[in-house]
């Protein structure tokens, strides 16, 4: 017997407001039954589990998230995403960037939720190579 991940859940204050955000940040619509004022809110990027944005009446966060996503930029390097994703609102919590040009930066959304930016896979090749 097995399981499967089903979705990565993240707890927020508004479902749709987040999920919009997300959206942004990955290029995926919500699901076409999302709307504002709805206590869940659903993207699916369809080459990994979908993130389910759940609403949770606690809207103070106040510890490090013990689980977090780690996001790696198709179409850009890992400090062009970090600037864009600045822009969109959110926060540098960490920079762990190295001079040999590895490392990630630990941002934060709007709603404090931390997450890493990598580095593309372009990168990646360039700095094995």
């Amino acid at each position: 017997m097995t399981s499967r991940i089903r979705h990565v859940t993240i707890d927020c204050v508004d479902p749709y407001r987040l999920g919009s955000f997300w959206s942004a940040i990955l290029g995926v619509p919500l699901a076409d039954d999302d709307e504002p004022g709805d206590p869940e809110a659903l993207l699916d990027p369809g080459d990994g589990p979908p993130l389910l944005f759940v609403h949770v009446d606690d809207d103070t966060k106040v510890v490090k998230n013990r689980v977090h996503l780690d996001i790696q930029p198709t179409d850009s390097t890992r400090d062009e995403e970090v600037e864009r994703l600045a822009a969109l609102g959110c926060t540098v919590v960490g920079d762990h960037r190295r001079e040999d040009g590895r490392g990630w930066v630990t941002m934060a959304d709007p709603e404090g939720n931390e997450f890493c930016v990598e580095l593309s896979g372009d990168e990646r090749a360039r700095l094995a190579s």
